[in-house]
Formats: C-alpha cells, structure tokens, sequence
C-alpha cells in the first residue's frame, strides 16, 4: 500500500498541517479525526488497515488530516467566540487548502467524500453540508450532529452556522439543496450500543427526508458500541457495498 506523509505550512491556520495519504487511485475520501487527535490516529487504530483491499485495488485513495479541536471546542481555557473563529480557520483550511491539494494528487474530476466517526462524523457532516460544490459525499460513523453537546453551553452565530441539526432546517437555498439531492452518496451510521448516539442520526435523517434530499440512515445493533472494533466493520462494508 502506498502511504506518503505530506505537511506545509497553513496559511488559514498559521501552523504546520500534516497529511497522511494512502493509495495511488480512486475517489478521494477525506477522513477526519475523533476529538481532538492527529493526522495519523486511523493508521494507529487499525482503519487504515481495515480498509486496504479498497486501497491497493484503487478504489479509493485515503487523505487522513489532524484536527485542532484542541485549539477550539476542547479547549477549556478559551472563551466560546474564539474557539468559534479558530473553527471557521479549520473549516477554511479544509476548503482552501486540503482539497486543492486533493484534486492536484489524483484529478480536477475525482470526487471528494468527506468521513470521520464521532466528533470526525460531525465535522466531516459540517463540511460537506456547508461545501457541497467541494465536497461531493458523506460517510459518517457515530456522529453526533449538535454542535451544542461540545459546547459548554455557548452559544452564537458561529456555532449555528456549524451545527447541521441547527442551521439545516431553516436552509432554503435551492443552490445547496439540489447539491445535497444529485449527490446520492449521503450514509449516516451508527451503533445503537454503549455511548453511541443513535437518535442525533435519527434527528438529521429526518431534517434531510423533509429537504426531500436523498440518504441513507443505518443504526446497526445494540451489541455495537462507540467502539474502533465496530468502526472497523463499518467502514470496509460501506467501501464495499456504496462506492
């Protein structure tokens, strides 16, 4: 398996940003790290791993990033309007930066779905529900998709504006909505186990079915916890069987 380890200097950011990528060909799948980790946590937990096959095969090519929710919503020190404004830099980052730099690795045409699984689930959603002319498709594993649960209760336009369930239903943008509706690739997963979140996928699946926006909702068992075991098997099957 190809694996390459990239990094420049962000200028949305103002900090070093690494990359890691995975594979030669494929659709671009953007994966987003839980809470506040790096760049290389689905390479140590075994994701990576999992998925393989659909690397060396060229089904997909894998572009891991870090996260800086360390500098924003987990960070406990900050008040609640900077983490807001060090979130919209990540969001700029993402757009601006990382996938200029995919379409330069494989191709003007190829198409980017963004994944992650908890907190990596909510912002991989923000990003595509709030890019869709950049990011072409959704897989997300055990997301919570309100905001407000990492919050500490703060509350502004920053934070509405990056919280799916909250902005979602008051969007009437047609532009957006017929974005979301030709991309037939929206999979929003979850375990219904121990610390899984099952009815904020619930939540967001019903905001997209009143949008009339094409999904797919899928809760697997109550024997699936908010375990990487199960995000092993989730992501594989959704490679195997949507893409």
């Amino acid at each position: 398996m190809n694996r390459q380890l990239m990094s420049w200097y962000s200028p949305s950011l103002h900090k070093n940003m690494e990359v890691a990528v995975y594979g030669h060909y494929g659709f671009g799948l953007l994966m987003i790290p839980t809470a506040a980790s790096d760049y290389l946590e689905y390479e140590r937990h075994g994701l990576i791993e999992s998925i393989r096959p659909f690397i060396e095969s060229g089904k997909v090519k894998v572009f891991c990033i870090g996260s800086i929710n360390d500098e924003s919503w987990l960070n406990p020190h900050m008040h609640g309007y900077d983490k807001a404004t060090r979130h919209q830099q990540f969001n700029e980052y993402v757009i601006k930066e990382v996938c200029p730099f995919i379409k330069e690795s494989t191709s003007p045409t190829t198409p980017i779905i963004a994944s992650g699984a908890s907190f990596g689930a909510l912002h991989a959603a923000n990003l595509f529900f709030k890019y869709p002319d950049y990011i072409n498709g959704l897989l997300a594993l055990s997301g919570c998709y309100d905001l407000t649960a990492y919050t500490q209760g703060y509350f502004d336009d920053n934070v509405y504006f990056n919280s799916p369930i909250h902005y979602l239903p008051n969007l009437k943008a047609e532009w957006h909505l017929n974005l979301y509706r030709e991309s037939r690739n929206i999979h929003l997963v979850s375990g219904a186990g121990a610390y899984e979140d099952p009815d904020s996928a619930r939540h967001l699946s019903a905001i997209l079915t009143s949008k009339n926006v094409p999904h797919e909702l899928d809760i697997w068992g109550a024997d699936m916890p908010h375990e990487w075991w199960v995000w092993h098997r989730m992501l594989p099957y959704y490679l195997e069987t949507r893409f």
